[in-house]
């Protein structure tokens, strides 16, 4: 398929799991691929795989949490590209504690890469999108914005996504822009082999467990999610906006 031919997609977050996913599937269907994450040595990996498949991709260091950097580094983008077509929101982080012991330190912290930075990206990336009458956003929530003991923090800026996702359908809709998210369940990522660690078991065992309650009995992968977000990200989707898709395995 190329059903990005001639697009310039963002992906953040794409050094691993997910985002790098969504980067490759991007690029296997013909966008130029701008890889970012916190380091351009981070994200070089993933560009790197995408070129030696004879793809598009270009590496990008940029701390999605600072405003005036996100500025910088996506007007350098769509110096290099010409202008950006796509925006996956994907970066985010863990800070898992039980509410009366979680510091604000880290409240903050998950709030502001996984909320604040889709603000950042999506309000530098607009402007290319609005003047070109053309885009598609998608930015990733979580099973978790419907709450998850031990993740008060990263339940409500995945919630928050999901409100963010469905004012910016509203507001850029007129302009030919279409807004979307996905929220995955259990994914087999470094982030949720992290988690695992965290309450003390193994990722194979975690993983175990989050299979048996799933109705499909098993977890899921990375390249699910890029596939869903690639729907959403393509002229498949063109009547598509405001909506949060769970990928999840039928768990309810």
């Amino acid at each position: 398929m190329s059903r990005f031919r001639n697009k310039v997609a963002v992906v953040t977050g794409a050094a691993q799991g997910i985002g790098a996913a969504t980067a490759h599937r991007l690029a296997e269907e013909g966008a130029a691929v701008a890889v970012v994450d916190l380091t351009a040595d981070r994200a070089q990996a993933t560009a790197d795989a995408i070129a030696a498949k004879g793809g598009t991709a270009r590496a990008y260091g940029c701390d999605v949490a600072d405003h005036e950097v996100v500025e910088a580094v996506f007007a350098q983008i769509a110096a290099d590209f010409g202008t950006i077509h796509i925006l996956v929101n994907n970066a985010g982080i863990t800070r898992d504690n039980l509410f009366f012991k979680m510091p604000r330190s880290d409240w903050d912290a998950v709030l502001t890469v996984n909320l604040t930075s889709a603000f950042n990206c999506t309000q530098a990336a607009q402007k290319y999108m609005v003047k070109q009458k053309y885009g598609k956003i998608v930015s990733l929530s979580s099973r978790s914005a419907l709450g998850n003991r031990g993740q008060a923090n990263y339940a409500a800026a995945k919630a928050g996504i999901q409100g963010l996702t469905a004012t910016l359908a509203l507001e850029l809709g007129p302009f030919n822009i279409n807004v979307n998210a996905v929220a995955p369940g259990y994914i087999a990522t470094a982030m949720t082999a992290a988690t695992a660690e965290r309450v003390g078991s193994t990722a194979e065992e975690h993983q175990r467990l989050a299979a048996e309650r799933t109705p499909l009995g098993r977890v899921g992968r990375p390249e699910e999610v890029a596939s869903a977000v690639a729907f959403l990200a393509s002229d498949d989707a063109s009547y598509v906006s405001g909506q949060t898709l769970y990928i999840n395995g039928g768990a309810r």
